[in-house]
């Protein structure tokens, strides 16, 4: 069997030794004659899998101990309206605006609460970061989107926001740099780019900012839907109903991965490394260009496009390249359709093999196609 290389966006591609070992235990977990996705989620079997998996979150991010992790379902994209619910007290929050996924949680959060739009790259077609370097205001809190998978941005430093608990969407980033979690109220993030499959999403929040009966911040409205409420996920453990347990399972393989790969700060020398194969030579070459400024560019998702102005001609290259590259094993590099082009992602399971062996492709292509 030949593996590709696969430059998904997301869903992406898993480490190959963690998709080895679900198979090898895919009909028998741990001697427990049973596959962990056939398994109750309040059995004796599953419970060490989930507290593994949150432990080891907790030790790779070094999250303190007066912040919940909370495995919850509903992507990301569920999070742009429960955090507007759960959070609202005064009215108001602030949003970065960055790109798509910035834009649709700040079109979420409009329908329970007051928006501010403190900055935004949209004039430049979200090809920079804005530089906002302190919020102030009477605001519950401030939104940001860390790394921007569409446009191929990297937010490298979050502004002081003054007390006000700052909210980070961080869904195509987390895991492949450190993150000082201290700074945040919550930090979130869909799984199905740097941490697992799809299915599961973690959310990393403040204990103080969990609203409850029992907590001090105090009750939330009485008609908000109870799966909706961060403090019924926190006091279940994340088992208020049936989570995606194959999902957190899988989860768990990949931060052992991690773990064993030298934790974050490896993980951000080798993406480093991996990215800057791929930008020395989009910077070098004549045919290629990436779309980002250097200061604000990803190191997880790079766009790039040729350099052919006649936009018919462009168009068909860029259809020529995606189907060449995938027929080689380099799939999913076509672009977003709001950026054009091309777009490799290369999330903390892509080697840095990959990465080379689609540069040698990229150059023999310039060279046919010059």
């Amino acid at each position: 069997m030949k593996r590709v290389y696969n430059f998904s966006a997301g869903p992406s591609m898993l480490p190959q030794e963690v998709l080895e070992k679900a198979a090898a235990e895919i009909l028998d977990f741990n001697g427990t004659g049973q596959s962990v996705m056939e398994m109750s989620h309040r059995s004796k079997a599953y419970k060490p899998i989930i507290d593994k998996t949150e432990a080891l979150l907790r030790e790779l991010m070094n999250i303190p101990a007066n912040y919940k992790v909370l495995f919850l379902q509903g992507g990301a994209s569920l999070q742009f309206a429960m955090i507007p619910l759960n959070l609202k007290k005064k009215g108001k929050a602030a949003y970065i605006d960055t790109g798509v996924w910035s834009g649709k949680a700040l079109k979420e959060a409009k329908k329970w609460i007051e928006v501010d739009v403190v900055a935004s790259s949209k004039d430049k077609t979200y090809n920079y970061i804005p530089k906002v370097d302190k919020v102030t205001g009477d605001y519950d809190y401030v939104h940001v989107t860390s790394n921007n998978t569409i446009f191929g941005t990297l937010m490298n430093t979050f502004p002081d926001t003054a007390g006000i608990p700052l909210v980070c969407d961080a869904s195509s980033n987390i895991l492949s740099e450190p993150m000082d979690v201290s700074k945040f109220g919550i930090i979130y993030a869909g799984a199905q780019k740097n941490l697992g499959p799809a299915g599961v999403t973690v959310v990393i929040i403040r204990e103080d900012l969990i609203r409850g009966p029992e907590h001090p911040q105090g009750d939330l409205p009485a008609d908000l839907a109870t799966m909706l409420r961060y403090d019924t996920h926190a006091a279940e453990g994340s088992m208020y109903n049936t989570p995606p347990c194959y999902s957190i399972y899988v989860m768990g393989l990949v931060l052992e991965f991690v773990k064993k790969m030298g934790g974050v700060p490896a993980m951000a020398k080798l993406n480093g490394e991996k990215a800057a194969v791929l930008y020395d030579y989009l910077d070098s070459s004549s045919f290629f260009k990436a779309t980002v400024a250097k200061e604000f560019r990803s190191i997880m998702n790079i766009p790039f496009v040729t350099t052919i102005t006649d936009a018919e001609k462009a168009e068909a290259i860029n259809k020529k390249f995606v189907a060449e590259a995938e027929a080689a094993g380099f799939v999913n590099l076509a672009g977003h359709r709001l950026v054009g082009g091309m777009r490799a992602s290369i999330y903390n399971a892509m080697p840095i093999d990959g990465v080379k062996a689609l540069v040698e492709f990229m150059k023999a292509f310039e060279k046919n196609n010059a």
